[in-house]
C-alpha cells in the first residue's frame, strides 16, 4: 500500500505516519525518497516517521572542534568505506548502557539494510585503528542525499571521524548535498546540525534525489591534508 501524504503525520508522537508493512527494499527506497523511515522496537510493527521539524547536516556547517581537527590531521586511523557493512550496523545496534541498554535496531533491520546494501544503496563509513574498528557510521544514499540512520564509537571521537569525513566528501561530490539526521539530538547539534521545517526538507529531497550519484562510495584520500 502507498504511503499517506507525509503532511498527515501526527503531531504527538511527532511524525508517526505509517504503522505495518515490510522493509523490502522497493518499500524502503520508496519511504526515503518520499522523506519516511522506519524505526520500531524489536517486536512491534514497523513504524514510519517524517518528523516536523527535520534535523539535518548541510556539509558546509559540520562543525569541527580543535580537538577533532588534531585528530583528524594526525592520522592516527584508517577510513575505509563499505568494507564491513553489517559489522557497523551489528556496532551500532549493541546495547548501550548509558542510553537504557536498548536497541530499536533489530536483526530484521539488519537483514533489510544488508539488502540494501548489496544492492548499492547502503553504505557504511568505517574508522579503523590498528585493524580494529573504532567508530563508523551508516545510511542510504539516494542522489546527493545521505540518509544517516547511525553512528557508534568504541574509541574517543570514532563517530565524529566518520561524519567528518562523509561531510567532506559529501560536499566535495555535490554542490548542494545534504545529510538527513532524522530528529535532533544534543550531539548532532553540537556537530553543526540543524532542523527546518518538513516542507523544506521534503522539498529539498526531491531535488537532490535526482542529481547524480558519485560512481562509488570510495572517499577521497586527501580530505582532511
Amino acid at each position: 500500500m502507498p504511503f499517506p501524504p507525509v503532511a498527515q503525520a501526527l503531531q504527538q508522537p511527532n511524525g508517526l505516519l505509517a504503522v505495518g508493512g515490510d522493509l523490502s527494499p522497493q518499500r524502503l527506497l520508496t519511504a526515503y525518497r518520499r522523506g519516511i523511515f522506519p524505526w520500531f522496537s524489536p517486536g512491534d510493527p514497523v513504524l514510519w516517521w517524517s518528523p516536523d521539524p527535520r534535523m539535518v547536516l548541510f556539509p558546509s556547517e559540520f562543525r569541527i572542534s580543535h580537538s577533532l581537527r588534531k585528530t583528524l590531521r594526525r592520522h592516527a586511523y584508517e577510513l575505509r568505506t563499505d568494507t564491513a557493512f553489517e559489522q557497523v550496523m551489528r556496532a551500532c545496534a549493541a546495547p548501550r548502557d548509558r542510553e537504557g541498554g536498548g536497541t530499536w535496531i533489530a536483526e530484521e533491520m539488519i537483514a533489510a539494510y544488508c539488502e540494501l546494501h548489496r544492492l548499492g544503496h547502503a553504505h557504511s563509513v568505517e574508522v579503523w585503528r590498528d585493524d580494529q574498528l573504532a567508530g563508523g557510521l551508516y545510511g542510504v544514499a539516494l542522489g546527493a542525499m545521505f540518509y544517516g540512520e547511525s553512528m557508534f564509537s568504541r574509541k574517543p571521537d570514532g563517530s565524529k571521524i566518520a561524519l567528518a569525513h562523509l561531510a567532506a566528501q559529501w560536499q566535495r561530490w555535490y554542490e548542494n548535498g545534504l545529510i538527513d539526521c532524522q530528529m535532533h539530538t544534543p550531539h548532532l547539534a553540537s556537530l553543526g546540525a540543524r532542523e527546518v521545517p518538513r516542507t523544506e526538507f521534503v522539498a529539498r529531497v526531491q531535488e537532490l534525489i535526482n542529481c547524480n550519484s558519485a560512481n562509488d562510495f570510495n572517499f577521497d584520500p586527501d580530505l582532511f591534508r
